[in-house]
This record gives structure tokens, C-alpha cells and sequence, in this order.
């Protein structure tokens, strides 16, 4: 049993990751982190000695699994809203994760001064889906935050990411298929070349409704495009890859 007791604090909870026995510090009332969370650490490639980099961390959930399923040598998690912050540390803490993830409190589009050039061998990121044209008009909610681009935009994330990662360091993204023409368009802006693209299904016969980018800097122009992902059975129970993702 966990010995680093935490507080919780109103409306929020403690949600079993089930994996390493990690647990994850949420309020349902302003955000909880979804599939496709999961989904990005299932995808990316992360070695071991790796330093990684989490871009809008929310409450810790990616570098947390990542900290539990691979042997990178540390993390770090950026966020800008306080109170996601408070849940992402006392999370790390709980989980006795402070010597391998530290958790920032940054704008991403303030990357130039927050990080050095280079300093990264991987950057993840599940970023807002929806741009300034999604619908959200004044509203600066936790939730509307982390669905459309009101703090940061596509084009901000992929340039702090194309800055801080060294060369050959790579790049993994979840994002929404009606966007990747802009992905592809930022990533080659700013010299990250798209290496691997999986779109994911709820059903065989259904259109994506995810995609899992990884980009290389400086990689060469080759890209793959792997076996969709499909998340359900025909009778509505996990795909055994799916289950492999989340438990495996």
C-alpha cells in the first residue's frame, strides 16, 4: 500500500491507472482524461535513458502510464492551468514518481524560454482538437480548454516541439482526422517529418475517429501508414489489441 498520503480535495478522486499499481488524482468536474491518453502511450516509441516531454499534461495521466510501461530516464510535464497542476503533482507524489517526472507550470508558447534547444528525445502530446473555429465563444472552462485552441494553437505546439526536441528525436501526437492535413502541413514547416500515421475505429466498419501521428526531426521523407487501430467488437466488447493497450 501507498505510503504518501495526499489530499483530495473537492469533487476530486482516485482513479486506479492499473498499472504498477499507479493512481491518477482527477475531478470530474473539470476534466478526465480520456482514450486517447491511452491510446498515445500504447503508440509512442519511447527508449530507454530517454528524456521526454509532455505538452499539456493536464493532470499527469501520459507521463505517469509512460513512467509504468517504459525505461526512459526522466519526464517532464508542462501545463498552464493551476489547479491541473496541483492534481499532476500530488499524483507523482502519491505515486512516488518526483525523481522521474517533474511537473511544470508553463505556456507552451513560451517553450524558447522555458527549455533549451534540443533537449528532448521525445515530445507527447494530446492537444486540443478543435481549432478557433470549433463553436467556443468566451469560454475559458477547464473542459473548453483542453477541446479547442483557446491558450494555443496546432501551429504553437508542433514549433515548440520542432525546437525542443534534438535531432532525430521524435515527436508522438493523438489528434482528430479532419485535422491532419494541417498537422502534416506544421510538421513540415518546422522540419519534423511524419514517420508513422494510425488512425483509429470504433468499429471495423466505422471511419476513424482518432489518428496517431509520430513525426522524426530531420527524418527522411518516408512514411507509414500501419493497420488501423479498431477499438470494438461487432457485440460492442474490446478489441484484444485495445485490451493489450490498457492492461498489457
Amino acid at each position: 500500500m501507498n505510503e504518501n498520503k495526499v489530499e483530495l480535495y473537492e469533487d476530486e478522486r482516485l482513479d486506479d491507472l492499473h498499472r504498477s499499481g499507479y493512481m491518477l488524482i482527477q475531478n470530474p468536474k473539470r476534466f478526465c482524461f480520456g482514450m486517447d491518453a491511452v491510446l498515445l502511450t500504447g503508440f509512442a516509441k519511447i527508449y530507454e535513458g530517454d528524456k521526454v516531454l509532455d505538452l499539456g499534461t493536464g493532470t499527469g495521466v501520459i507521463p505517469i502510464l509512460l513512467s509504468a510501461k517504459t525505461k526512459a530516464e526522466h519526464f517532464t510535464a508542462l501545463e498552464i492551468q493551476e489547479e491541473s497542476i496541483s492534481m499532476a503533482k500530488r499524483s507523482v507524489l502519491y505515486n512516488n514518481l518526483t525523481e522521474k517526472i517533474d511537473v511544470i507550470h508553463g505556456d507552451i508558447k513560451d517553450m524558447d524560454s522555458l527549455f533549451k534547444a534540443g533537449s528532448f528525445d521525445a515530445v507527447t502530446v494530446n492537444p486540443p482538437y478543435m481549432n478557433g473555429g470549433g463553436g467556443i465563444i468566451n469560454d475559458t472552462s477547464p473542459k473548453a480548454i483542453a477541446r479547442h485552441e483557446i491558450l494555443c494553437t496546432l501551429e504553437d505546439i508542433i514549433k515548440g516541439s520542432g525546437r525542443v526536441l534534438k535531432f532525430k528525436g521524435r515527436l508522438f501526437m493523438v489528434h482528430r482526422p479532419h485535422r491532419l492535413t494541417d498537422i502534416l502541413y506544421y510538421l513540415r514547416v518546422y522540419k519534423l517529418e511524419p514517420k508513422t500515421i494510425q488512425f483509429v475505429q470504433p468499429y471495423k466498419d466505422k471511419e476513424p475517429n482518432m489518428v496517431l501521428i509520430e513525426a522524426v526531426k530531420g527524418g527522411g521523407s518516408m512514411v507509414k501508414v500501419k493497420e488501423p487501430l479498431i477499438i470494438y467488437n461487432q457485440d460492442g466488447s474490446y478489441t484484444e489489441e485495445l485490451i493489450k493497450i490498457y492492461y498489457e
